[in-house]
């Protein structure tokens, strides 16, 4: 019996997230309960508490909700099951933690590290499998001491290769859009090695497959003694997200992790600036600034950095995910969004440009600049936009003024700009995003939400940015 832990990372397909079913079948119910043995440790137990009422599948999804910031009520509902659904890696979850390492001692004495490629995917050239390879381990060892040297024959530390179904380790791989890959604790013999499925079809920059770089740079991570974690925006989360590798900046909370592990890389200069780690932004955060809101399609959609949080009427709680991950070629850190009725499209702002989407698609001509909208140029970046349903025309905040546009016409109205304050009673502060929901003008500045009417102009209530991304630290 092999003592070594494997991990293995599981279909991702895009990540975009699904709609929950309405309603929870038998066939649901079997499904998760497998899900929980699979992943929670689920037994099957008997005793005073169990005849008590104390159910194990009830602790169990309580677990498993609390891991996933979902609502905790201990019953399977749409939420639960949906997330269930998503693809994911093969890993157990019981750990409720940002980083987690294995425990005990399972980490490498030594910084220098070798490793081999013992054979190549078809997929890619072998130029490119080398490139990807090398990058994924530099993601680790350009923030602690170790270091990576390849050799071309023998037994490396970390032994890479590539496999179909049974491969000689015991952890047979299961055909197209099953594992992607997997990798072993630091141990010797088969520790540290990582094995991908070439089932799947891996691709060097393209997300029409899956990503090798973001791939070995998540099962390196396990192969140094990372375990997962259940930060979202991490590398080590249980699932699969693309990310631009020409682009990709390690997560602070997995510099955390390997950290606690190896220490920081001592060839940094302490006195130079150090680059920025990414972290996620928390909905229970009360100070956060939001980038943008929008809706899609009876959705809620609110931006912050590269991430999103979707909100949909089935849903109880807002599920938050990569923008990447629902639109590849969507830029982040964005200005300002709106969802244009009239068109159906959804158009992002960053700079001097603007994006625009249907549903997942990415319209064709996209990006343009942003006088496409007949704005001055003067105009270097647009600060929020909402489109109104009643009138059909989108407002463009900037600075201290706003700007209308008629979407039918697609001409700017004249009489414009105007000041904010004239229009938004009690708005003297730089709108920071806008929206429209169910008749309501939503204006927001800072961690501040003013609900108006936009015919009236009357200042309904003030509300905190929670008010509709609400925290699910519950």
């Amino acid at each position: 019996m092999r003592s070594f832990s494997v991990y293995i990372v599981v279909t991702l397909t895009a990540a975009v997230c699904c709609v929950p079913a309405p309603e929870v079948t038998v066939k649901d119910e079997g499904f998760a309960e497998s899900y929980l043995k699979k992943f929670f440790n689920l037994t099957e137990e008997s005793g005073p508490g169990v005849r008590r009422g104390i159910s194990p599948i009830t602790r169990k999804l309580s677990e498993m909700q609390r891991f996933f910031g979902l609502q905790i009520t201990g019953t399977l509902d749409a939420d639960t099951l949906a997330m269930m659904k998503k693809p994911r890696c093969g890993v157990p979850d019981g750990k409720i933690a940002r980083f987690s390492t294995f425990g005990g001692n399972l980490k490498w004495e030594k910084n220098s590290l070798t490793y081999r490629i013992v054979n190549y995917t078809p997929d890619m050239s072998a130029t490119e499998v080398d490139n990807s390879i090398e990058k994924a381990l530099q993601v680790w060892a350009k923030v602690t001491p170790l270091r990576f040297t390849r050799i071309y024959s023998g037994t490396a530390d970390i032994m890479i290769s590539f496999g179909r179904r049974a491969h000689g380790d015991y952890y047979p791989f299961d055909g197209p859009d099953g594992t992607l890959a997997h990798a072993f604790a630091p141990a010797s013999g088969i520790g540290g090695d990582a094995h991908f499925d070439d089932d799947e079809s891996f691709t060097f920059r393209s997300n029409s497959g899956y990503v090798l770089f973001m791939v070995a740079a998540h099962e390196f991570g396990h192969s140094l003694g990372l375990s997962h974690s259940d930060d979202p925006g991490a590398l080590m989360y249980p699932v699969y997200s693309y990310r631009n590798p020409e682009t990709f900046t390690l997560p602070r909370d997995d510099i955390n992790g390997i950290q606690s592990l190896y220490g920081p890389n001592p060839d940094i200069n302490p006195h130079e600036p150090k680059p920025t780690a990414p972290t996620t932004p928390d909905a229970c955060d009360s100070t956060m600034v939001l980038d943008a809101v929008t809706t899609l399609r009876g959705e809620m959609i609110f931006f912050k950095d590269s991430f999103m949080w979707r909100s949909y009427p089935q849903s109880n709680t807002p599920q938050q995910t990569l923008i990447t991950n629902f639109w590849p070629s969507a830029p982040v850190n964005i200005d300002a969004a709106y969802e244009s009725r009239q068109s159906d499209n959804i158009f992002l702002f960053k700079g001097r440009k603007v994006w625009a989407f249907t549903g997942y698609r990415a319209v064709p001509g996209y990006p343009k600049k942003l006088n496409t909208f007949g704005l001055p140029r003067s105009v270097r970046k647009v600060d929020a936009a909402l489109y109104d349903v009643e009138s059909r025309k989108t407002l463009f905040f900037v600075g201290n003024y706003y700007y209308s546009y008629d979407e039918a016409r697609r001409t700017m109205d004249r009489g414009f700009p105007k000041r904010v304050d004239e229009t938004f009673s009690g708005l003297t502060s730089k709108v920071t995003a806008a929206f429209q929901y169910r008749g309501f003008t939503y204006i927001y500045s800072g961690p501040y939400m003013f609900e108006y009417n936009l015919r009236t102009g009357r200042l309904f209530r003030v509300l905190r940015n929670s008010y509709y991304l609400r925290c699910t630290n519950f």
